[in-house]
């Protein structure tokens, strides 16, 4: 499983841009593997591992810190950002597994 954070759209379209060029790496080389994707909102991410989704970067890298019980916080704030979007997808994803579990079994 490939968990993905979508591309949120800012005004700074250059680096939208390049973000999306390197998702999208990523996402062919797992279509072609037959890797399933999930993607997860920024706003998502950061409700999972904080509580809110309008976390700052410092409560995220605190939280995901906190949460996998590093000694020292993930340097840079983008490999903290990258461990939470794993800490959200194990953990809703795990959820949404069993919801859709339920429902096939309902059937």
């Amino acid at each position: 499983m490939l968990a993905v954070e979508r591309v949120f759209a800012d005004a700074n379209v250059a680096s939208v841009m390049t973000t999306a060029h390197a998702t999208a790496v990523a996402l062919l080389v797992a279509a072609k593997r037959g890797i399933p994707v999930a993607f997860h909102t920024p706003t998502e991410v950061k409700a999972a591992v904080t509580g809110s989704g309008r976390a700052a970067k410092s409560q995220v890298t605190t939280m995901v810190t906190r949460i996998l019980g590093l000694e020292v916080a993930p340097r840079p704030a983008d490999a903290a950002d990258a461990l939470a979007l794993a800490v959200c997808h194990l953990w809703r994803g795990q959820a949404t597994e069993r919801l859709a579990a339920l429902a096939r079994a309902a059937r």
